[in-house]
């Protein structure tokens, strides 16, 4: 702080004129840091990825043989003949790991907040934007990891897209991993403490799972419960498993993709207006450390 000539405080010039000097390279290294940090956090904590893989394949493995002689898939894109239950629910089982890394994601920036770790990483010279831009590219490269294995795991379960399915899913899911993560980034702002992250989990992550076309085609729902259908219609996470369900097989569903990215683009804002240290939610709470 420096005083002015009428006895007024002001701000210090020097954090301007740091950030003023730093240059293309200190950006980069300053997302490789943070991006590698969610990499290696998420390496080091084994249970962690085991119990990304055990969800998914507890439905793929059991519940899916279960319901396969209940729930018929008729022909509907992007499939071009019948297709087994086990092969339909598949890019839902893929949204729900990345709805919940997501949401790992969103437990470790309350948990940094508490501890003050946020607080230093809020205070760098760099824009608050593109830290927390850099925070949620870090969460996506952690849900690719564990998409990819489980796709692999399932190859093997005879559930075989073709090829090139395995990277035309690649922009897909980098962008419903951007929406779910920008979610879950505001709702690390709206939490205040770490023992109240598992009601918001219930609150957020099983209505919008279970309110999808992830586990039954959305035509079944219309014929049972139209409110039912409407409400899944809506559901964003609806349409990012879809945009993932026909990439998988090298197709586009434009409604889904142009949903996927305009709720991006909301939920990202949110979040970024909600960590703004003057406005947001975070300076209603006496700043990032919370």
């Amino acid at each position: 702080m420096s005083v002015d000539s009428l006895g007024t405080a002001r701000p210090s010039a020097a954090p301007v004129e740091a950030t003023q000097r730093l240059g293309l390279g200190a950006y980069i290294v300053c997302f490789r840091g943070i991006v590698w940090r969610e990499v290696l956090r998420f390496l080091h904590q084994r249970e962690r990825f085991l119990s990304a893989l055990v969800r998914p394949l507890v439905w793929l493995f059991i519940f899916a043989a279960g319901f396969r002689q209940v729930l018929g898939i008729s022909i509907i894109p992007p499939y071009e003949s019948y297709v087994l239950y086990e092969v339909f629910v598949t890019p839902g089982l893929v949204g729900m790991i990345q709805l919940f890394n997501a949401m790992q994601s969103s437990l470790s920036m309350v948990y940094d907040r508490e501890t003050g770790a946020m607080r230093t990483l809020l205070v760098s010279p760099f824009p608050r934007s593109y830290l927390l831009i850099s925070k949620l590219v870090g969460g996506v490269a952690v849900s690719l990891l564990q998409v990819y294995v489980f796709l692999g795991i399932a190859y093997f379960w005879e559930i075989e897209p073709p090829l090139i399915g395995y990277v035309t899913v690649l922009p897909a899911l980098i962008l419903a991993g951007l929406m779910l993560g920008s979610l879950a980034l505001f709702m690390s702002s709206v939490i205040r403490q770490l023992e109240n992250f598992a009601g918001v989990m219930n609150f957020v992550i099983f209505p919008m799972f279970f309110a999808s076309s992830a586990l039954y085609p959305l035509w079944r729902v219309k014929e049972s419960s139209p409110l039912l259908y409407e409400i899944c219609r809506i559901n964003p996470f609806t349409h990012a498993v879809e945009l993932i369900r026909f990439a998988l097989y090298g197709q586009i569903d434009w409604s889904s993709l142009a949903v996927v990215v305009g709720c991006t683009i909301v939920f990202l804002g949110a979040a970024i207006f909600a960590y703004n240290p003057s406005k947001g939610l975070i300076a209603r709470r006496g700043g990032p450390g919370g």
